[in-house]
């Protein structure tokens, strides 16, 4: 399970929304255990594509040292999906990362936003449940 506020549900979905026509990307800190996000960091898609994501290195070391100087973790990930539903595409999967990272997909090919957050694990994805908390 993964927890977010509020606050970091519309901040997710305002930065997917800023970013059309291209796809949005994010990084998550917490702490790993806790399975709960403490800030959500708005990153550059280097892709510059509607297609495909790659958080901007400068934003990843960024946001890298910042987690470390609060004593957070980088936890996962936010991307968005421009015109197709919030589930791993074969490039997400290819590209994820870390295996203990949340890859969280705002979806915005509806009429309304889409969040859904997964584990990726040596190819294999499982969605898991997210608790929208006050904040």
């Amino acid at each position: 399970m993964l927890s977010i506020t509020r606050t970091h549900f519309l901040q997710m979905v305002g930065h997917a929304y800023d970013c059309l026509p291209e796809e949005a990307c994010g990084l998550l800190l917490g702490r790993a255990e806790a399975g709960r996000v403490e800030l959500f960091r708005p990153c550059v898609n280097a892709a510059r594509s509607a297609r495909v994501y790659t958080v901007d290195p400068r934003d990843f070391l960024r946001v890298d040292r910042e987690a470390e100087e609060l004593g957070l973790e980088i936890i996962g990930v936010m991307h968005s999906h421009t015109h197709t539903p919030a589930w791993p595409s074969p490039t997400d999967v290819a590209q994820a990362p870390d295996p203990g990272w949340h890859y969280v997909i705002v979806s915005l090919g509806s009429s309304e936003p889409v969040l859904r957050s997964f584990r990726i694990r040596e190819g294999e994805i499982d969605e898991e449940e997210i608790q929208v908390l006050a904040g």
